[in-house]
């Protein structure tokens, strides 16, 4: 489900004189300076579709396999960041490299068409797939990694992880985004913040106003990172009050997560 087509056009109309905007602390820094993005940045995320490059916010989320330097380079020229989305934790049939993922690595389906659960515990193949993965996504131009599925210890995987079997995972993803000078968020699992929340350099969350949940975000907001939020079943009224009043980057985004949105 998660794919994206880009057109050409997409390119040309962001050369053509897209607004520039600020990102986050001003124009993009050299790649060896790693982007440590503010409370409260607004942002687009984009996973299916053709790429809607106009949308006037500093930041946006697209899938790092779909999109070629060019619209990377594009989206930096209009001064804006770019989070490179990856499937870290769950394997996708028709990802590029899913032939070099072994079938006793791949458990349970994750909900997804097409989509299976990793065992995270094998990072001996793991390592070096994932470090092909975020390379690419530093040789695009990336400013960043959104690495998905990351809480398969919480879900029925087939595998028997652990919540140490998952924060030993975060961390190869974090050593491997920062070796190569990208920023790297949390994705969802809000029962590792207070172990990562110093070592990570955003969240991305989904639903945590449906869950009743946000508030456990707030040490990235107090320490001075990013929380990229969206909400797919409530009405903006609904949860933008609170998102706002604890500094978080929030949306009503569709599931597929097309074009559209409704920021706070």
């Amino acid at each position: 489900m998660r794919r994206a087509s880009t057109l050409l056009a997409a390119l040309a109309l962001l050369l053509a004189g897209c607004t520039t905007v600020p990102g986050g602390d001003g124009t993009p820094p050299p790649r060896a300076e790693r982007w440590r993005p503010k409370p409260g940045l607004a942002w687009q995320w984009q996973l299916s579709g053709t790429l809607d490059a106009s949308v006037d916010v500093p930041v946006y989320d697209i899938d790092g396999f779909d999109h070629p330097a060019a619209t990377v380079a594009g989206l930096r020229a209009a001064g804006r960041r770019v989070i490179c989305y990856l499937s870290t934790g769950a394997w996708e049939e028709w990802r590029p490299d899913a032939a070099e993922f072994p079938e006793e690595l791949l458990g349970k389906g994750n909900g997804w068409p097409g989509e299976r659960w990793l065992d995270i515990r094998r990072t001996d193949v793991l390592e070096p797939l994932m470090a092909e993965r975020i390379e690419m996504c530093r040789s695009k131009g990336f400013d960043a990694v959104e690495p998905d599925n990351m809480d398969g210890y919480a879900n029925a995987t087939g595998f028997p992880l652990t919540a140490a079997d998952q924060l030993r995972y975060h961390r190869l993803i974090a050593r491997l985004a920062h070796e190569r000078g990208l920023a790297v968020g949390l994705k969802n699992d809000l029962d590792h913040i207070p172990e990562l929340v110093g070592e990570l350099d955003f969240a991305v969350n989904e639903q945590c106003a449906q869950y009743r949940e946000c508030a456990r975000l707030s040490p990235f907001v107090r320490a001075g990172k990013a929380v990229f939020h969206v909400e797919y079943e409530l009405a903006a009224d609904a949860f933008c009050p609170q998102a706002r009043k604890l500094g978080l980057s929030s949306q009503r985004k569709r599931y597929e997560l097309d074009a559209w949105r409704e920021p706070c």
